[in-house]
């Protein structure tokens, strides 16, 4: 399989990023890889491996450490471990080069490939360094679950923060209640859940949590390198709960001047500081930016009523998302209003939109209404509501899905245990 430079791979197949410029190298991997998936090859002072890796979600970068490559590859690997740092890197080289060999073990290289060896040999490397991982590998990553709404007004907003405080709460007591349990190592520690408000209206989700915010989104893509647990403490917005909430700017135009790849870096990058984020989409127009999130995403929920302009405008919205080939296995359908008067039923919803129904939410505009109206978010001050249960419902559901008793992210990715069979049963290894 002889992956044309810069090639974007198909759909579902496993991705490797290489940096180099050698001809021979790249053919050598690219064969040596070809039964597990495609080589996406980059000019190793490439500015756009950032992007790449935002688009592509490789499994792993080889950095090509040969002599005459050896003054780009090193800073390349500084960067992509303070960049990417749940990202493997490898580096690749000749034997007869020991110069290139030392320099990429000094670099830090998670392992080293022998380009003059067998290509079984780098298919081995790299299985082990996988079954590695997923060993080490402590759930610090967190999940996504993106809210879609074809427009304005279907209630998606009021679901995303409503969720998010539900969800912080029973994170917050599943830890407790294990920290009372067992001793918890202090590594741990909860990190709760983030609220992206990105629908629109804008920053509506700021106004539903009586919260201000000086940081947005765009500020956050832009300082996307100098992300750390400080930074995120300090300059998001925090509801007295504890959820953090990073909206759009107060000036829209401001979202054109960043990219959608750095946006989804940026969303990608925020599951390693927090159990869970919440990203609300309800209309939102753009969508390239909505079809990378919810690849991004483990789930995605489609929220729709039962108007008839809500379910012609969210059948447009699958149908541009399945024109750009996301996999819809991850969608469901959300039912919201529902009102059991009205001669259309939830399952009718679901099949002409042909998504699986995955929850219905009673229509409870009064109660919402009435809460908001105090500054209150009524999954806090009516528990027993119908409209609080259904929430309720939905979040233990996300908990028992994603994680652990311990009340953390479970211990593996599931998509290493994948990675990890196609290697034992590719053939490549002679």
């Amino acid at each position: 399989m002889n992956a044309p430079r810069d090639s974007i791979p198909e759909v579902g197949a496993e991705t490797y990023l290489f940096a180099s410029s050698n001809g021979g190298h790249i053919t050598w991997l690219t064969d040596a890889l070809s039964r597990l998936g495609s080589v996406v090859v980059l000019e190793p002072g490439t500015k756009s491996i950032d992007e790449r890796i935002a688009l592509l979600g490789p499994v792993a970068v080889f950095i090509d450490f040969s002599i005459d490559q050896s003054e780009v590859a090193g800073p390349l690997h500084q960067r992509l471990k303070r960049d990417w740092p749940a990202l493997p890197v490898l580096a690749t080289g000749v034997s007869a080069e020991p110069a290139a060999m030392l320099a990429a073990l000094r670099a830090g290289v998670d392992d080293f490939i022998d380009i003059s060896a067998t290509p079984a040999d780098a298919v081995s490397t790299l299985r082990t360094l996988i079954e590695r991982r997923s060993s080490l590998q402590v759930g610090t990553r967190g999940r996504t679950l993106a809210l879609l709404g074809a427009r304005a007004g279907l209630g998606v907003t009021t679901l995303a923060t409503s969720l998010a405080l539900t969800l912080n709460d029973l994170l917050a007591q599943a830890q407790a209640q294990t920290q009372a349990a067992v001793r918890v190592p202090a590594r741990a520690a909860r990190h709760g859940v983030a609220l992206l408000d990105l629908g629109l209206p804008a920053r509506d989700g700021l106004l539903y949590l009586d919260t201000q915010s000086g940081f947005s989104f765009v500020d956050g893509v832009r300082n996307l390198r100098r992300l750390d647990q400080t930074l995120l403490h300090t300059a998001l917005a925090h509801h007295s709960s504890g959820v953090a909430v990073l909206p759009l700017p107060a000036s829209l135009s401001q979202v054109r001047e960043i990219s959608h790849a750095d946006s989804v870096a940026l969303i990608k990058r925020l599951t390693d500081f927090f159990d869970f984020q919440i990203a609300d989409l309800g209309g939102f127009s753009t969508i390239d930016f909505v079809a990378q999130t919810v690849r991004e995403a483990q789930r995605t929920w489609v929220v729709c009523d039962q108007s008839i302009g809500a379910i012609v405008s969210t059948a447009n919205l699958l149908k541009d998302l399945r024109t750009r080939e996301v996999d819809m296995t991850h969608l469901s359908l959300v039912v919201n209003k529902f009102d059991s008067h009205v001669d259309l039923t939830a399952k009718d919803i679901s099949e002409r939109l042909e998504l699986p129904l995955h929850h219905v939410i009673p229509a409870r505009s009064a109660p919402l209404l009435s809460a908001a109206s105090r500054g209150e978010m009524l999954v806090r001050t009516a528990r027993n509501d119908p409209y609080s249960q259904a929430v309720a419902g939905l979040t233990r559901g996300l908990h028992q899905e994603f994680m652990s008793p311990t009340g953390q992210p479970p211990a593996k990715d599931p998509r290493w245990s994948a990675l990890i069979s196609r290697f034992r049963k590719s053939p490549s290894e002679g």
